[in-house]
């Protein structure tokens, strides 16, 4: 009876270790920096679940800050990140990067982490999402559902890989594709970017991938009204309405957060320029609308594992 007794509570002991958070190893407390707001529902808001998914597995503090637009707000903040005893800070896009490499010397017992840029410190690192692949996979899924053959991206930057990607994953699955790319030059000018879905919508443009995280739910929501698609951006956006959204391009920013912290918090995480892909688990295709055909979504799931795999897309031998 004594030894059932003391299994049970080494059982139970063992179960409410599991449930503890993640004991501290070099990860201290943990700053984030947004350059407009955690609320806009897409980029910024996957920043700030990031950060709380580290607050709950590693039970650190953990700060942010909006509106991070300009170097001079970025050295304020992260000198008060510094005397709170942030040791791990994310600058949650891609002009961190410079600020980053211009500040890292003055705190060494801080890594700074940014997103697709240039990481040169070595207490600097940038996460680079190879996103021309999901951008390939987004536009197969348009191709093969515009009727008019006439498709339209709205772009922030020409930079962005997932915009090629797109065109050449319409190209591939529907030769007579038409994709019409526009630039609003700003992730969220929602103005601009509306602007540019008015012209598209006279041209008999039916599916519409906006590439931008500050303006892609106000577009998605016109296009709902006009009884058009669209190809949802970062997020899975299908909550949207899922006879509008046929799928939607996702990187999840949040669970990398996780991984980052992780890698930290063992002394592995590197220094310099880091990308991730579909293999890496931190970017998908979101959930299919239901009027796409069962066909084509299990031949678009098998070129999807093939190139996690292979690294090969569709298009290549």
């Amino acid at each position: 009876m004594l030894k059932r007794l003391g299994m049970i509570l080494l059982c139970l002991f063992i179960i409410a270790a599991c449930e503890q958070p993640m004991s501290k190893g070099k990860l201290k407390k943990v700053g984030l920096l947004i350059p407009e707001t955690i609320n806009d529902q897409v980029w910024g808001t996957k920043g700030y679940k990031g950060i709380l998914k580290i607050q709950s597995r590693f039970n650190v503090d953990v700060f942010y800050k909006e509106d991070m637009n300009s170097k001079m707000k970025v050295e304020r903040a992260v000198k008060e990140f510094e005397q709170k005893g942030v040791n791990l800070v994310f600058g949650h896009g891609s002009e961190y990067a410079e600020y980053f490499n211009e500040i890292a010397d003055e705190y060494p017992d801080i890594h700074f982490v940014s997103f697709n840029g240039d990481a040169e410190k070595p207490n600097t690192t940038s996460l680079n999402f190879k996103a021309y692949a999901m951008g390939f996979f987004g536009g197969m899924v348009a191709g093969h559902m515009t009727k008019s053959n006439n498709l339209g991206v709205i772009g922030a930057y020409e930079w962005q890989p997932e915009i090629e990607g797109f065109y050449e994953g319409a190209q591939f699955e529907n030769a007579n594709a038409n994709v019409n790319i526009q630039y609003v030059d700003h992730w969220d000018d929602d103005s601009r970017a509306l602007i540019i879905l008015n012209n598209m919508v006279k041209r008999k443009i039916d599916v519409v991938y906006p590439a931008g995280d500050g303006y892609n739910v106000p577009v998605i929501e016109k296009l709902k009204e006009d009884g058009l698609y669209a190809i949802g951006f970062i997020s899975d956006q299908s909550d949207l309405g899922e006879n509008t959204v046929l799928t939607s391009t996702v990187q999840n920013v949040d669970s990398l957060y996780e991984l980052i912290a992780d890698q930290f918090n063992n002394g592995k995480l590197k220094s310099g320029n880091v990308s991730f892909d579909f293999q890496d688990n931190v970017i998908s295709l979101g959930k299919y609308s239901p009027l796409i055909d069962k066909e084509f979504i299990s031949t678009l799931n098998e070129y999807i594992d093939r190139y996690k795999k292979t690294g090969k897309l569709p298009n290549e031998q």
